[in-house]
């Protein structure tokens, strides 16, 4: 199982960074609705054979956010 909310996290991410999800998606070259559609549905973020082995391992997923220091 993966205990992470996708859309908070990206959501929460967004407003630490003062972007919008608009905005993120212009940088990624794609739409809005697209990283909409993506946070909305964490399995096509997460592979879902990944989380069915794991919990077949016995464990949850939990993923940790690092922010990268900013190379000068």
């Amino acid at each position: 199982m993966l205990i992470n909310n996708i859309e908070i996290d990206v959501k929460v991410k967004c407003i630490e960074e003062s972007k919008t999800q608009a905005k993120l998606a212009e940088e990624l070259s794609t739409t809005r609705s697209y990283v909409s559609r993506l946070i909305k549905t964490p399995e096509k973020i997460v592979n879902r054979t990944f989380v069915a082995m794991m919990e077949a391992l016995g464990y949850d997923i939990e993923l940790s956010y690092v922010k990268r220091e900013e190379c000068t």
